[in-house]
């Protein structure tokens, strides 16, 4: 598996409760640009709509922009590949308080797109910032035991 983008922001605001796999449903050129790195889910998130899951706000430039169709919108609405019973599961999730959707990476997987997203709750301020303390500390205890003294 060649992972193609990774939201590593979601990481840091949510804590991840459940993780899910979904296809994506691409047109050509949008699969080459994603193949060449050139996707950002940063600020993107998924929605259900009339039983149907979304992604909204994943940005995919033109693969050619000067050969690109004049009405190509790079943060369209992509439909996500789930199967019912995951759907209907996501939906009554989704509609609990404090829970959101949130892609966490876009790869490869025999060949196809995939988008790996998590159920995730928000994380207080409180939490990001004993996170934050945590790595620093551990970056002293390894630049301690490195003979790096500061």
């Amino acid at each position: 598996m060649a992972v193609l983008s990774e939201n590593k922001k979601a990481y840091f605001n949510y804590q991840i409760l459940e993780k899910f796999e979904a296809g994506l449903v691409l047109i050509g050129q949008e699969v080459k640009s994603i193949k060449t790195r050139g996707v950002s889910l940063a600020g993107s998130y998924v929605v259900i709509k009339n039983r149907e899951a979304y992604l909204i706000g994943c940005k995919i430039p033109p693969y050619q922009p000067k050969n690109a169709p004049s009405d190509y919108n790079p943060e369209r609405l992509r439909k996500l590949l789930l199967k019912k019973s995951e759907i209907k599961y996501l939906i009554g999730k989704s509609q609990q308080k404090g829970l959101t959707l949130a892609p966490l990476r876009m790869y490869t997987k025999k060949g196809k797109i995939k988008l790996e997203f998590g159920i995730a709750k928000g994380k207080k301020k409180a939490d990001k910032r004993e996170l934050i303390k945590k790595r620093e500390a551990e970056r002293k205890i390894k630049g301690a035991i490195h003979g790096k003294i500061e």
